[in-house]
């Protein structure tokens, strides 16, 4: 029974992994890779702020600043990818000449996706600000 669980556990986190991993490259690689590494710094630095509250407060109450410049910087990235790939739509489309529907709906699918991985890495990093600043005081 326990390896019954296990085998769909494994192919949830494969399916589930597999989805993330194509809407990373369908975003726009170079822009998701920035906001990944965005989101990786804000979870660094959350890291840190949370390992000194107790040895130095000063420290993790600096790391507030870090963690919101890099949720910041990645919601922009985000933002900035969306226009971009947009323009880059409608060059598309003013060479085809031709708007069909399915053409129009996969492109915005695709230029929406590097915003919300921005606003992900924001809401992460206010989040874990929000609650590190409840923790310190």
């Amino acid at each position: 029974m326990k390896l019954k669980i296990l085998r769909i556990m494994a192919i949830i986190t494969g399916l589930i992994g597999t989805t993330i991993i194509n809407r990373f490259m369908e975003g726009g690689a170079f822009f998701m890779s920035l906001v990944l590494i965005c989101l990786l710094i804000s979870i660094y630095f959350i890291a840190k702020s949370f390992l000194n509250i107790k040895s130095n407060l000063e420290i993790s109450k600096n790391m507030l600043k870090h963690i919101s410049d890099s949720g910041t910087l990645g919601l922009a990235l985000g933002v900035m990818g969306a226009f971009l790939g947009a323009i880059s739509a409608f060059d598309v489309l003013e060479a085809t000449g031709e708007a069909e529907p399915g053409i129009i709906a996969g492109g915005l699918k695709v230029v929406l996706l590097s915003p919300l991985f921005g606003l992900l890495t924001f809401s992460v990093s206010k989040l874990a600000i929000l609650i590190l600043r409840i923790i310190q005081k």
